[in-house]
């Protein structure tokens, strides 16, 4: 992070992390000593405008738009020049980033690689990906004109946990476990809703549970 000239680093871990007892490479103790802990994900990213995941892709299903590093951390880099607050995505080493884990993300990138006949699909260690992404991030190249506006992910999930709270109140579909909600983050990120239509979607859908909680439609009520 410190060769590339980036500094904030966020860490989630369901277990403690041993930040006192963790070494840096040469000269880069700041980023270990100003690096923050966080207890979810969700907390980690809430004043991001544009989270990225990044996956070896391998034979996962593919619910994401997905990038090659080159092409992704152009569009980053873009963000990043128009002052928006970017969060690049790791997983864990041994098993990368789970399902639910992606749905916090906006679209995924990853590191085209060579692959053999009866090889599995290759991969590299977590130090190898982040150096090489972090390379391409920090590469002094012409940024992509496109413009990229999106509300930050707070306002994202609370959308999500809206639309959440009227499915249930409206009993449609039934929904029995997380990975409903990890679709629903999916579909409001796909939305690619900028900070204003953001919140006028919110406050759609807060007067739509309003509704429904009262329990009364709009032709009895009272005049």
């Amino acid at each position: 992070m410190r060769d590339f000239g980036f500094s904030a680093l966020r860490l989630v871990s369901d277990f403690p992390i041993a930040l006192s007892e963790a070494r840096s490479a040469v000269d880069a103790s700041e980023v270990l000593a100003g690096a923050q802990e966080y207890a979810s994900l969700a907390a980690a990213v809430a004043n991001c405008h544009l989270v990225v995941g990044t996956t070896a892709v391998g034979k996962r299903t593919q619910e994401h738009q997905l990038y090659t590093v080159a092409d992704g951390s152009g569009l980053l880099r873009a963000a990043l020049a128009d002052g928006r607050r970017v969060a690049l995505l790791f997983g864990s080493e041994k098993t990368g980033l789970s399902r639910e884990e992606l749905s916090h993300c906006n679209w995924i990138m990853t590191i085209p690689m060579h692959e053999m006949d009866g090889q599995r699909h290759p991969s590299m260690n977590l130090g190898q990906a982040a150096a090489v992404c972090l390379y391409e991030l920090g590469r002094n190249t012409a940024v992509s004109s496109q413009d990229i506006d999106l509300a930050a992910a707070a306002d994202q999930e609370r959308l999500t946990a809206l639309l959440a709270e009227i499915l249930d109140e409206s009993g449609y579909p039934p929904r029995l476990n997380s990975a409903d909600d990890a679709q629903l983050r999916r579909l409001v990120r796909r939305m690619s809703l900028n900070p204003a239509d953001a919140m006028t979607l919110l406050g759609m859908l807060r007067q739509i549970l309003w509704k429904l909680r009262r329990g009364e439609s709009a032709e009895g009520e009272p005049k």
